[in-house]
């Protein structure tokens, strides 16, 4: 039988960069002791409001159709949070999906076609890939410098750009190293990108969990307004990503062109999802707080331990819940680390899931209680040792 193009086109970008992660829960349920440092999902609960608002809202009959858009109780919640960053946001500026994920790929499919070229920072966030390819779009990979602590630089991005560049995929806080470009740095990036028109989507979603310093955002540059397109979601912020809940903030002929495409995909989120969603945004809520100083303590944790080794040498994050480690000069590539670091009883993620420019990286996930960092330092150290 025949199948579309884009089903090709996805074919390389499946599962096959968690192949680590997938082996390692089924190790888990036959028996074995794993220590699971690959996905990032928060080990803190969702605030117990938020249940009881989601609760309260299906009970009140909250659980039929949405609208395309967006729920106008949560569509005045995502903008007021934006309007507070750039003046003259409104709901006409806001698309609800679910989840940042569905943002990114409605976003990519709304801008970009077949040839297209689409700026992204090497290494990069695993699912990149496969929201460029769906539209049959192609990864233009900026190289993101280890002596720059991994931050995309200005001249990096220049020099990348061919005549097919449309889109610059834009993400800081960095998944998988932690980066955070400062002001300075998003000016210039903004600068280029303004001076060979281009779009800059910004993958947001960890915001909330730099660690120290302030937050930079394209977003929040008025002379950028007319070719940013922001993305993010609930789903680290207030450690819910199961309940799939994002958006996307961008120019209002942006949402008007792209609504048609959110409506065919799936015509708005839960009701009762954006209800607890708004509460969310509207509250003075303590999860990333807390988040942010358990990730940070634990980073330092793993670095300061495995740094110790003499074959690890970290990265320090300066956001989010991972961290990386160049395993070098044990003499192994990220892969095989990973691969033989399963069998020592530990999960991690080879580098190469990540981009061409990471193969000597592994990632770590900050999402353990303390203890269980402990005993992964001491299970790591051991392989290192023994290799």
């Amino acid at each position: 039988m025949r199948y579309a193009a884009i089903t090709e086109r996805l074919a390389h970008t499946g599962g096959a960069k968690w192949a680590i992660h997938q082996r390692s829960r089924e190790m888990e349920a036959a028996g074995a002791d794993i220590i699971e440092l690959t996905i990032g999902e928060p080990d803190l609960p969702p605030d117990p409001q938020l249940f009881e608002v989601c609760h309260q809202s299906m009970l009140a009959g909250r659980t039929g159709y949405s609208s395309g858009r967006g729920e106008p109780e949560l569509l005045d919640a995502i903008a007021a949070r934006y309007a507070r960053r750039r003046a003259g946001v409104d709901q006409s500026n806001v698309l609800c999906f679910p989840g940042t994920q569905t943002a990114l790929y409605a976003t990519m499919m709304g801008l970009t076609g077949p040839g297209d070229g689409v700026l992204v920072g090497d290494p990069f966030y695993a699912t990149y890939d496969g929201v460029i390819s769906a539209s049959g779009a192609h990864r233009q990979s900026v190289p993101l410098r280890a002596e720059n602590g991994f931050r995309l630089s200005a001249r990096d991005l220049e020099a990348s750009i061919t005549p097919a560049s449309r889109v610059l995929l834009l993400n800081s806080p960095h998944n998988p190293t932690g980066a955070v470009l400062s002001a300075e740095e998003v000016a210039e990036i903004g600068a280029v990108c303004k001076a060979h028109d281009l779009w800059i989507v910004a993958d947001e979603v960890y915001e909330e969990l730099v660690f120290d310093g302030a937050f930079a955002s394209p977003f929040d540059m008025p002379e950028l307004a007319e070719r940013v397109i922001a993305v993010s979601s609930i789903s680290k912020s207030h450690a819910a990503p199961g309940f799939r809940s994002g958006w996307a903030v961008g120019p209002q002929e942006f949402c008007e062109k792209l609504l048609p495409l959110s409506e065919t995909m799936l015509f708005g989120n839960q009701p009762f999802i954006a209800d607890m969603t708004a509460f969310a945004l509207n509250s003075d809520l303590t999860t990333s707080t807390r988040m942010r100083e358990s990730y940070k303590r634990r980073a330092a944790l793993f670095a300061d331990t495995l740094e110790k080794t003499g074959s690890m040498v970290p990265f320090r994050p300066r956001a989010g819940m991972f961290i990386v480690f160049d395993v070098s000069a044990t003499g192994l590539d990220g892969e095989t680390f990973a691969w033989r670091l399963l069998d020592a009883g530990v999960a991690v993620m080879p580098g190469s899931s990540f981009g061409d420019n990471a193969g000597k990286l592994v990632r770590l996930s900050l999402t353990v209680p303390d203890e269980s960092v402990v005993e992964a330092c001491r299970r790591i150290s051991s392989f290192v040792e023994s290799i």
